[in-house]
């Protein structure tokens, strides 16, 4: 694969592929002879389509905008367009999650998986044949286990995608990280940044600020404001914080965008859809 890098992990039984910004790990479970080489074929040319459009999908999506011609970027349009009524954001916003569907579904095109899924740092497309399940524990950047998600393939959830202050991407919120639950993994992605942006305190002292492209210099967010620093807050700002959050997650799952949510910051946790998402007890609820 040219720019592109394939090899099976240790455990001999996960696939990882890496090519720029996208990094996967691929698992199957049965028909891995017949996974592993569809999910690879795909991954070939993934980046080089969307680089094709870039220019494009680093703009702000608009009612009129026009859809693009790439596979993976039209799955990023179509996750973006139900939020960009009332929120401004590019098709970027779901780039992670539209690449991990697209090698999930290559990989299931190709083959019959029991369960599968394709974890593209933290955004995972995941597939589960009938009256199978699926479990996963959400954690902190340090290990720490902040709650466990339980989906059986009858839920209809078909993507997971965890964002915030403390992920690989720009943030303009103050969330230690937002897991969200969706039909799809871009459906997810978009979600989780609109949320974790919403877990704020505009205008707090304690929250250092910078213009996006003076943090990334090609960020698509430009010169819009991320969080890079966040100061000592109290229970109540964090609280309020993430008061804020969960209502922008409850109206996202009220409009059926997402299945779920589990918002974190400071040790507290709020949740929407907890059916599916289980938060330590050890942490303090909003």
């Amino acid at each position: 694969m040219t720019g592109a890098h394939a090899q099976m992990l240790p455990d001999a039984h996960r696939l990882h592929l890496q090519h720029g910004p996208s990094d996967l790990i691929v698992w199957a479970e049965q028909s891995r002879q017949q996974a592993y080489p569809a999910a690879t074929k795909r991954f070939e040319t993934i980046i080089s389509e969307i680089v094709e459009e870039l220019d494009e999908l680093r703009q702000r999506l608009a009612p009129l905008s026009p859809p693009p011609l790439g596979e993976v970027a039209m799955r990023m349009h179509e996750a973006c367009f139900p939020f960009a009524q009332d929120h401004a954001l590019t098709r970027m916003a779901a780039v992670a999650g539209g690449v991990a569907d697209e090698v999930l579904s290559a990989l299931v095109a190709h083959s019959d998986p029991k369960r599968a899924y394709v974890n593209n740092g933290g955004d995972i497309a995941l597939y589960l044949a009938p009256q199978r399940s699926f479990k996963t524990s959400m954690r902190t950047l340090e290990g720490a286990e902040l709650g466990v998600i339980e989906i059986r393939a009858e839920d209809g959830i078909g993507g997971i995608a965890t964002s915030g202050r403390q992920g690989r991407s720009l943030s303009r919120g103050i969330a230690d990280s937002v897991t969200v639950l969706a039909k799809t993994a871009a459906d997810a992605d978009v979600a989780a940044t609109l949320i974790a942006n919403a877990v704020d305190l505009p205008n707090h002292p304690s929250i250092i600020r910078k213009a996006a492209r003076d943090v990334q210099e090609h960020s698509d967010l430009g010169e819009l404001p991320v969080v890079v620093a966040c100061g000592p807050l109290t229970e109540a700002e964090s609280a309020r914080a993430l008061e804020v959050g969960l209502e922008c997650a409850k109206n996202f799952q009220l409009k059926g965008l997402i299945t779920s949510a589990a918002l974190f910051l400071n040790g507290q946790s709020a949740t929407t859809g907890a059916k599916y998402m289980k938060v330590n007890r050890e942490l303090c609820h909003v």
